[in-house]
């Protein structure tokens, strides 16, 4: 019986899940710690939860975050998707650099972003709150959007659309019947991806955000002058839980849609 060697890549591959999972498992370990100090394992307890949902205002920040992130994301997934289609239907000479400057928000660094949108709002005269936040998320989260559907794009059979104008059907008739189902896994995709961005944001809300107003992000970066309490890690472990559970449904789903057309 051969014995297998021992490859490099493996403990490249161990020290890669240790470095990315151990500090998930160890915020899940502590939101169950019966302590408020994370130095040490004191017991177990569901204390922190039960406080994390008396938490007003921890609740209300979760809620806003929530709310933006979904807004955000519905635009910037329209005014991509629009913007990725007419860019790929679209001659002109300057398409390569329209295309390279639709992709600058997510190189240019966050801080530039955000003193830019906090410049432009001040001088516009538009107060800080709600509606900035929903601009400059919206605004940094097209790109995203833009790319994966444009990708998508050029992977269609373009004869689909062109069969479908000749059989009569309007413009709006073949986007909703042949593109926009073709489109849609990327659209999703980059949905998604927008809406974590916008979730996860901090410096650009610091930057837009107003007095009475506060984002999940900022909440937690304003209390660690403060310290962190468990209540922090049991909201990242309930997160963590929802977005487990969204994944393996979307895995169910997807797998049983494969089996179905297998069959």
């Amino acid at each position: 019986m051969k014995k297998r060697k021992f490859k490099p890549s493996t403990l490249y591959l161990a020290a890669v899940l240790l470095i990315t999972y151990l500090p998930i498992f160890m915020v899940v370990l502590f939101s169950f710690n019966d302590s408020k100090l994370t130095v040490g394992w004191k017991g177990f307890t569901l204390h922190w939860y039960e406080q994390l949902f008396q938490n007003e205002a921890l609740m209300e920040a979760l809620m806003n975050s929530i709310v933006l992130g979904l807004i955000s994301c519905l635009f910037a997934a329209v005014i991509g998707t629009l913007g990725a289609i007419g860019m790929s239907r679209a001659h002109f000479k300057s398409k390569g650099m329209m295309e390279y400057l639709s992709t600058i928000p997510i190189m240019v660094p966050e801080i530039i972003l955000a003193m830019v949108f906090m410049a432009f709002f001040s001088l516009i005269g538009l107060p800080f709150g709600m509606l900035t936040l929903v601009i400059a998320h919206t605004a940094f989260c097209i790109p995203y959007v833009f790319m994966m559907v444009k990708a998508r794009l050029v992977g269609i059979d373009r004869s689909l659309e062109e069969a479908a104008r000749d059989l009569g059907a309007s413009a709006p008739r073949v986007f909703w019947d042949i593109t926009l189902p073709l489109i849609l896994p990327a659209v999703a995709s980059g949905s998604i991806l927008a809406f974590a961005m916008s979730f996860d944001d901090v410096v650009i809300s610091l930057f837009v955000n107003g007095p009475t107003l506060s984002t999940l992000p900022i909440k937690v970066y304003t209390q660690l002058k403060t310290g962190v309490t468990p209540e922090i890690n049991a909201l990242c472990t309930v997160i963590l839980i929802v977005i487990i559970f969204a994944l393996l449904i979307y895995f169910f789903l997807t797998g049983r849609k494969a089996g179905e057309k297998n069959q």
